[in-house]
């Protein structure tokens, strides 16, 4: 019997089998979660609507997945990385969503609310050096919220700390009751 649901979803100018999502998907499967990568390609693919595509369409369509997982029964944890991240924290104000987990997530995405939460288990990975998103924003953004908090040797992109990433996906998820 599955633990729950996680719905990780990549950022821009990426897919569903980018390397980050497809980890913390490897991760939460070895745990007993189900997981879901939706594919927001073709929304990011409308720069004419911003030049990070159509971001209302996109977190809509998280909505529109994680109203479904709930429908379904089990709690549903949702997870992202940096356009990834905004949507699926703005989706668990909207959704009841058991935890998060938010890679590099930016503080604002143009006219769009900026980043806020619900109340529930957070865990925020960031860098050091993000070239996209200063870290001392994010610092105090997970500050006020008490989350848990992992600042690498990195850029944007976390590409030399998948694992270590992963590690703390996994984590998140153990913590969680049963």
């Amino acid at each position: 019997m599955s633990r729950g649901h996680c719905i990780l979803s990549h950022g821009f100018e990426s897919g569903p089998d980018a390397t980050k999502v497809t980890a913390l998907a490897e991760a939460a499967e070895r745990l007993g979660w189900t997981t879901e990568r939706p594919d927001y390609t073709d929304l990011d693919a409308r720069v004419e609507v911003s030049r990070v595509g159509d971001v209302p369409a996109r977190l809509q369509r998280l909505v529109d997945l994680a109203t479904a997982a709930v429908s379904r029964g089990g709690p549903v944890v949702l997870g992202g990385s940096s356009l990834g991240a905004y949507v699926s924290a703005i989706a668990s104000l909207q959704v009841p969503t058991r935890a998060l987990f938010l890679m590099v997530p930016p503080l604002g995405m143009g006219p769009m609310p900026a980043l806020d939460a619900a109340p529930v288990p957070l865990s925020v990975v960031h860098a050091w050096h993000d070239e996209l998103i200063p870290a001392a924003g994010v610092i105090e953004w997970a500050r006020t919220r008490s989350a848990r908090l992992l600042l690498l040797d990195d850029g944007h992109r976390l590409a030399a700390h998948v694992d270590a990433t992963a590690r703390a996906f996994a984590e998140l998820l153990e913590s969680l009751p049963r």
